[in-house]
């Protein structure tokens, strides 16, 4: 099913309160100011901060 425009459209960084997208294998949220990858399990992002895994530049 994957997650909606709608939800994208209103989800923001925890960290930040900056803005997410999709990543290329739509498995996750990323955040471009924090460098941070939040996945998306079973439909549902993981928005916390600490599970938030690392993008490497």
């Amino acid at each position: 099913m994957g997650i909606s425009q709608e939800l994208l459209d209103i989800l923001a960084c925890p960290k930040c309160k900056g803005d997410i997208h999709l990543n290329d294998s739509k498995d996750g949220l990323v955040c471009d100011q924090c460098k941070l990858l939040y996945e998306i399990r079973d439909d549902i992002p993981i928005m916390l901060i600490d599970e938030a895994k690392p993008i490497e530049p």
